[in-house]
């Protein structure tokens, strides 16, 4: 745990910009996609669950990939919008070395497009555009911590443009004496454009996201409520507006309780029984960012649920991103192992 530490310095150290970057201010954005329809329902992203039979909780925090995750296979699409469509693939596996270790592929398909000249006459020809990172993930315990590694070589094409990249996510979790209580910290998306989409250009920075998340199951009740806390790096993550009530404009800020909501991403899980799970969520930052003032809607909430028949889950998550409409999720996940149990 102790190199883990270290190794989080280090990496603020040798990468500072990242420290300062936000949504729309990087590239390889879609490394802040959410990756599954429980996470789509929970808010987007939450980083302090505790459930040994979902194996996507690693794609937000590689601590929280555990022993008995071994020879689980999940499976995760999206239908974006304008005929975009991403997903996550993982799988975890044994091996003889210490700690456990997963392997998955991020990706998103931008669709293909028709080329056109700089004055808009179109040549016939057509291209496509993706992005794909790989993802090595390995975790390891001590006493009631565990912490965890995630490795994402990145690659970027669109059309006869590509970059290469490379990120790290760093995770530490505790777990209470009855794994209740969770309390996590992330460090996502440290690391660096490799190569450049063409030659001179300089090196763009990453997404990165400093993230505190904690969850609580209820030991006399099926529920569970979970919070994260992103982009700690940057608290101001709005920028002042134009205030024109008074008789000279001015430029007018939000006050502590409406910068601290933008970081906040609140999730609940209803579970009735082990086979069935409700869900719901709340993102402000996203309410704030896609909303509009003329009809608020439900933008910026999620719910979704999830059904277990002996090894197979399904999951299904439904988010408001815009009054336009919301974006689906659907998670398959499998247990390849020949017996399992689940643990909390």
């Amino acid at each position: 745990m102790r190199k883990l530490l270290i190794l989080i310095v280090l990496q603020a150290i040798f990468y500072p910009k990242v420290f300062s970057q936000i949504g729309g201010e990087s590239t390889y954005s879609f490394l802040n996609l959410t990756n599954s329809a429980r996470m789509a329902a929970l808010g987007g992203n939450q980083i302090a669950l505790s459930d040994s039979l979902d194996l996507n909780v690693s794609y937000n925090n590689p601590s929280l990939l555990r022993p008995e995750m071994k020879n689980m296979l999940a499976i995760n699409y999206v239908g974006y919008f304008a005929g975009v469509n991403y997903g996550y693939a993982a799988y975890s596996f044994d091996t003889p070395l210490p700690g456990n270790f997963a392997v998955g592929m991020h990706y998103i398909n931008y669709g293909k497009f028709i080329e056109a000249l700089p004055n808009g006459e179109k040549t016939g020809a057509t291209f496509n555009a993706a992005e794909y990172a790989l993802n090595i993930i390995w975790s390891h315990e001590y006493k009631r911590f565990t912490y965890g590694i995630n490795l994402k070589p990145i690659l970027s094409s669109f059309e006869n443009y590509q970059s290469v990249g490379f990120a790290t996510d760093l995770g530490l979790s505790y777990f209470s004496k009855n794994k209740f209580t969770v309390a996590s910290l992330v460090a996502r998306n440290i690391g660096t454009q490799i190569t450049t989409y063409y030659e001179g250009a300089e090196k763009e920075p990453i997404p990165f996201d400093l993230q505190f998340g904690i969850s609580k199951r209820l030991q006399h009740a099926p529920i569970r409520f979970a919070a994260t806390m992103q982009h700690l790096q940057k608290w101001d993550l709005a920028k002042a507006v134009e205030d024109n009530s008074g008789l000279i404009p001015v430029l007018k800020e939000e006050n502590f309780t409406k910068k601290f909501m933008r970081h906040l991403v609140l999730g609940v899980e209803l579970l009735p029984s082990p086979n069935f799970t409700i869900r719901a969520g709340y993102n402000h930052q996203i309410r704030q960012e896609l909303r509009l003032d003329e009809k608020m809607s439900t933008v910026g909430f999620s719910w979704g649920f999830g059904v277990r028949i002996t090894r197979f889950q399904l999951s299904y998550g439904s988010a408001r991103y815009h009054l336009a409409g919301a974006s689906n999720l659907i998670s398959v996940a499998v247990n390849l192992s020949e017996g399992f149990v689940r643990k909390q």
